[in-house]
């Protein structure tokens, strides 16, 4: 039976090549609108949350505020400062894996040779790396544990800073002052695009050991920490632990929400993966629609062809064919139309991906689209869409030939 189905169909091809050609274009345009738009939209989320994530990698800093609220007696108003102390009882909430004290000053002077500029410097541990996605260029390091314990004068710069400070030549292993003071540079950050920030790009920044911060500058206080808990899902009941222990030492209401001040990448990254799949569906509704139109047209040419074969049909149904016989003839032959032309489409799409993945993006506006990307669940989705379009466009024509009385299909002229 389907070797004559699909043998009937080509025969319908050969004998309406224009008409066969403009119904199978119309669907290869819709399939190449619908994955391009979805390819396009899923690369820019990919993008862009990773621009949010080249930040902070599921972190969450912790500031310390000012209290609005009275508490045992104690006046509301009062400015709430971490120490050492806070940074021992950040460590011991269960739900914590990684924490770091996060130093910084505006001003920094970096002078390498004749080159001299400021900057916003900062002192961390070397878990910050990793939170921070500073990952090294070949041939350096970030900031380890050797140079935390032994307060080593080395730093880790951003890339634009390098080019800053020595242009092209490599800055690995060379000498620089900061502040007037020899460090050694022991890295070179890897080039990243950077969507979220906070006093500046890490490109320009310039990162030493916060032991050597400290020994150098001095601080009184920890401006704030960086956290990664064990697990992202647990990061609710991470801070309502970090925020009950801080409360009780600095006596302050745990209802205080001006008490701290937190920045939650992690729920930033949730916030952003539901935007951008709600960019994702409107996209996909505007390919849907032009797929749609190209069903309609699907729809119509199967009319046409019910109408001219009708005296064919009156044959099939006199010598015994059976009314699901007629109907899935139909709906194989506009099923077949939709999926013949969206894989055309599909495949015209995918080498235009693939062209516009080989173009460098690194910078400029292209940087933020990123590559465009067909997922699992964009395939799944076009396959899903063309197999239910040509169901939905064969459907009412292939019913109208399956209902038609044998006789009078005969007598048709």
């Amino acid at each position: 039976m389907w070797k004559i189905l699909i043998s009937e169909f080509f025969n319908d091809l050969r004998t309406h090549k224009t008409r066969a050609f403009l119904t199978m274009f119309a669907v290869a345009w819709g399939t190449l609108a619908i994955s391009l738009l979805l390819a396009f939209g899923e690369g820019m989320k990919i993008q862009m949350v990773n621009g949010l994530l080249n930040a902070g990698d599921k972190v969450v800093r912790i500031y310390g505020g000012e209290t609005s609220l009275t508490y045992q007696g104690l006046p509301k108003g009062r400015p709430i400062r971490f120490t050492e102390e806070d940074y021992r009882l950040i460590q011991s909430v269960p739900e914590v894996d990684q924490v770091t004290r996060h130093y910084g000053r505006w001003g920094t002077r970096l002078t390498a040779g004749r080159n001299s500029t400021t900057t916003y410097a900062i002192g961390v541990e070397p878990s910050f790396g990793d939170m921070s996605r500073m990952y090294p260029q070949d041939g350096g390091r970030f900031l380890n544990m050797v140079d935390y314990r032994d307060k080593k004068r080395v730093v880790f710069l951003g890339d634009k800073m390098a080019e800053r400070l020595y242009g092209s030549d490599p800055a690995i292993g060379k000498t620089l002052e900061i502040d007037g003071l020899p460090f050694t540079v022991v890295g070179v950050m890897q080039c990243k695009l950077q969507t979220s920030m906070s006093n500046g790009p890490d490109a320009n920044r310039a990162v030493v050991p916060a032991s050597t911060w400290e020994a150098i500058y001095g601080p009184r206080t920890i401006p704030f920490f960086v956290i990664r808990p064990k697990n992202v899902l647990q990061s609710e009941t991470m801070m309502q632990n970090i925020k009950r222990v801080l409360a009780r030492r600095h006596k302050f209401d745990v209802n205080d929400e001006q008490a701290l001040g937190t920045w939650d990448f992690i729920e930033n990254e949730r916030e952003s993966r539901k935007v951008f799949l709600g960019i994702q569906l409107f996209l996909g509704a505007i390919g849907t629609l032009t797929l749609v139109i190209a069903g309609v047209g699907v729809a119509n040419i199967m009319y046409v062809v019910v109408k001219e074969r009708t005296k064919e049909i009156g044959i099939k149904r006199a010598v015994g064919a059976r009314r699901k016989h007629v109907l899935a003839q139909f709906l194989f032959e506009s099923l077949l139309i939709c999926v013949t032309g969206g894989l055309v489409g599909f495949g015209i799409s995918m080498t235009l991906i693939k062209l516009v993945s080989m173009m460098p993006a690194e910078e400029g506006a292209m940087a933020y689209f990123g590559s465009p990307q067909v997922s699992l669940p964009i395939l799944l989705t076009c396959i899903g869409l063309l197999i239910g379009i040509g169901l939905i466009s064969g459907f009412f024509p292939a019913r109208k030939a399956a209902s038609l009385d044998p006789v009078e299909s005969l007598r048709y002229e």
